[in-house]
């Protein structure tokens, strides 16, 4: 890993690296979806309807080929456009922005490994596994094809980071969670991951990967440590509040379990960090929760809409005020937070439109407006924004 030499986000020599770059991700802003094609696309009857709509968008190309548009293969097709689009980006990259862009993909390969593992120990067929994996995280086939091959015991989970993951990107992430774990439990390396659940070591992984990232775009300094840190910062939170909330009446919810186990989930980063992590360790029940978010602001109002049962669920909640801050990186220049925001906010546009088509699907238009659209003009955000003035 190249290590940054001096703050990037500024006039002197920005343009001169990347300018290129940030232009064209900045440009392909205006291929979101607009309000009135939301509003075209859920007055449809049929998902004939929907692609005849979207072939007015820029998801023409993608769905031009689909004699039957369902709603798993307009998420493939948008999905394929995506990478597409994120693969020819990081080709025009160079360092320490290409470093930055990797990055982003070493999510999607923790994603898909902890995938690869979870259907091996139920004995999925693997070629049905590899095509549920994300693009982003794909290693050559014959690395993919191995993972699940091995034994799912200790003996075969350390062979496997021994012999291929520990070439991958992301085998120091896996090397950090065998190695804490091993001196949590007192025990050998190679009798950890048999004793910890698939997705525990998944909320491990994405623990280190978060820290890791963060530490990177701080050495950058300038603008992306300060925009993208605070995404980081703003995932980090999610991922501890989402880390606790799930852990009631599961094993990680005792009290000895709480102080060692569940701690260590908690990413060493972050606007809860460290005074707020701290509190979560003690937490047992949603309310002694919502007592300690209420103590946050930021946080106090997406709590606020779990505890008063409505319509709209948390994970609503995290993603119009994802959508949010993600928009608001595309707001200031000369900086990388935008190539992260980008990625991100397509993927709540895939989220979109596979709703909206399962609504159609399923003759539930009760339903079909609960999406957080992108760029909006009628964001809850820009609305509050807009009276203030």
């Amino acid at each position: 890993m190249s290590t940054p030499k001096g703050p990037h986000g500024g006039l002197s020599d920005f343009n001169i690296h990347h300018g290129f770059i940030e232009a064209l991700i900045r440009g392909m802003r205006c291929s979101f979806l607009k309000d009135a094609d939301y509003h075209h696309i859920t007055q449809c009857e049929n998902l004939e309807d929907v692609k005849l709509n979207l072939s007015e968008t820029d998801y023409a190309d993608a769905v031009a080929d689909m004699t039957v548009l369902t709603p798993s293969d307009l998420q493939a097709a948008a999905i394929k456009k995506l990478v597409t689009e994120f693969k020819y980006v990081r080709t025009q990259a160079v360092e320490p922005l290409a470093t930055f862009l990797d990055f982003i993909t070493y999510e999607y390969m923790i994603e898909n490994i902890m995938l690869l593992l979870k259907g091996a120990l139920s004995g999925r067929d693997i070629n049905e596994l590899l095509a549920q994996c994300h693009p982003l995280g794909m290693f050559k086939d014959s690395t993919m094809r191995s993972i699940p091959t091995f034994e799912p015991n200790a003996k075969g989970f350390a062979d496997l980071y021994q012999t291929v993951l520990v070439d991958t990107p992301v085998g120091p992430y896996f090397a950090m969670f065998l190695q804490e774990s091993s001196n949590a439990m007192g025990g050998e390396v190679r009798n950890v991951i048999e004793e910890v659940e698939i997705e525990i070591i998944k909320s491990s992984l994405i623990k280190y990967w978060i820290e890791d990232f963060t530490q990177y775009v701080e050495k950058l300094g300038g603008e992306t440590a300060e925009i993208m840190g605070d995404l980081l910062k703003v995932r980090a939170d999610t991922n501890a509040i989402n880390i606790t909330l799930n852990s009631f009446g599961t094993p990680l919810n005792e009290p000895a379990m709480r102080a060692s186990d569940r701690k260590r989930l908690y990413p060493a980063v972050g606007h809860l960090y460290p005074s707020g992590t701290s509190m979560l360790t003690d937490v047992a029940t949603e309310e002694e929760l919502g007592r300690v978010l209420s103590l946050f602001p930021q946080y106090a109002s997406i709590w606020g809409v779990h505890a008063a049962g409505s319509d709209k669920s948390i994970d609503d909640a995290f993603y119009e005020r994802d959508v949010m801050s993600l928009e608001l990186a595309f707001e200031s220049q000369m900086h990388f937070g935008v190539f992260y925001a980008y990625v991100k906010l397509k993927e709540q546009e895939i989220r979109n439109l596979v709703w909206i088509t399962e609504c159609i699907l399923q003759a539930q238009k009760d339903e079909i407006n609960k999406f957080v659209p992108v760029f909006s003009f009628h964001a809850p955000w820009r609305a509050s924004a807009s009276k203030a003035r």
